[in-house]
């Protein structure tokens, strides 16, 4: 393993044992060669807090446009993902804008009644909370929350996690061409959402008000697309994520009920974030932990490894429900920080309560198992009895 690791730290990092925990991994990493060039990936990884920070804060020096340094980006994968201000700036004030006016008060009914919904299907005794309850969760959330039907989850869940398996494409190549035709296929659902807009909901907002100047309507519709996977696919990581750890703690759900929710959830994200990594393009000359970056050369940040950071948190890798404060890097930082962690949080509580009121004795059955994923991280089954 530690052979491995020497050699290709990130292709170590999907071996089974690092899947299931990648946090030593990590820690060797930012221990031993936190500034490192991964020769494979053509591109810098960095596992400390500060340095990922301050690559995220600095969208003048870095960029997520990677047209920046003369690369070319077709334009379907133009959207408020991989644009950098001033463009970006426009298309994030506009989404931000249909964020706020939504009313998250009925969203929270709604998640806890298909929480409930969700739980009672299930019934007591064994469940994959994944299955059951985090993908159906998120799926139902988004979609009602951007106002459109949701798609048949037999088609959409597999197509949505090899949307997720191609962003580890330069790793592994074989999961790129899958993941490109699976982009197309969620181009196809989403392609007359603008034109025949429903009635409520996010999608419907936006289309009732006028583009902004700077803004094309190729752009929005990507970035709605966008928020359809993300919305779905780091939001159902994130439950499964926070519930393995939650349901890991002895007396887990009641220290969930006695903790203060909102730090309780920045916690749990902090702990085992969905999203472990992020890319960055150097525009101008840098320097990064003291390590020169040059323009063109592109930056890998481990999140995950920069939110186990000591130099930051500590003891960092205990769950403290009363941490403060917690700087983490889950929902992001900077331009690019994401623009639906409001909503992301309030499922996490939302789920949580439930349970802890409907299954308090809920106990884990057995480890979690995870996808081979190192971009995004989550279980494909968490095995519990619900009690």
């Amino acid at each position: 393993m530690r052979e491995n690791l020497a050699d290709d730290p990130l292709l170590a990092l999907g071996e089974p044992d690092n899947l299931a925990d990648p946090y030593p991994a990590y820690r060797r990493m930012r221990e031993h060669d936190p500034v490192r060039w991964h020769e494979g990936l053509g591109s810098w990884l960095l596992t400390r807090h500060a340095d990922c920070s301050a690559v995220l804060r600095d969208s003048v020096s870095f960029g997520s446009d990677f047209r920046r340094v003369g690369e070319e980006t077709p334009a379907p994968l133009l959207s408020i993902q991989s644009l950098d201000p001033p463009e970006h700036t426009v298309i994030r004030h506009f989404v931000a804008d249909a964020f706020r006016a939504q009313d998250f008060r009925a969203q929270e009914r709604s998640i806890a009644e298909r929480t409930r919904r969700g739980l009672a299907a299930l019934g007591e005794g064994p469940a994959d909370l994944v299955a059951g309850l985090a993908e159906p969760v998120a799926l139902g959330t988004i979609t009602e929350f951007l106002g459109i039907p949701a798609p048949d989850p037999e088609w959409f869940v597999p197509m949505s996690h090899t949307i997720a398996d191609g962003m580890d494409a330069g790793l592994w190549p074989e999961t790129d061409e899958p993941a490109v035709r699976a982009r197309a296929e969620l181009a196809e659902l989403a392609g007359g959402w603008l034109d025949d807009p429903p009635a409520h909901g996010l999608v419907g907002y936006v289309a009732s008000r006028e583009l902004p100047p700077g803004l094309e309507r190729a752009v929005l519709l990507n970035s709605l697309r966008a928020l359809l996977h993300a919305g779905f696919e780091s939001c159902a990581r994130m439950l499964g994520n926070a519930l393995a750890a939650l349901l890991a703690l002895p007396d887990g759900v009641e220290r969930w009920r006695r903790a203060d929710p909102a730090r309780a959830v920045d916690e749990l994200i902090r702990f085992d974030a969905p999203v472990q990594a992020d890319a960055r393009v150097c525009v101008a000359a840098a320097t990064v932990g003291g390590t020169p970056i040059e323009p063109g050369q592109v930056m890998t940040l481990l999140l995950g490894a920069a939110n186990r950071d000591p130099a930051r948190f500590e003891d960092p890798d205990e769950i403290r429900f009363d941490r403060a404060p917690n700087p983490h890097l889950g929902f992001g930082r900077g331009a690019h920080a994401c623009v639906g962690s409001a909503l992301a949080a309030l499922q996490a509580r939302v789920v949580f309560d439930v349970l802890a009121e409907e299954r308090p004795g809920t106990a884990l059955a057995a480890p979690p198992r995870f996808r081979r994923n190192l971009t995004l991280r989550g279980p494909y089954a968490l095995d519990v009895e619900l009690r």
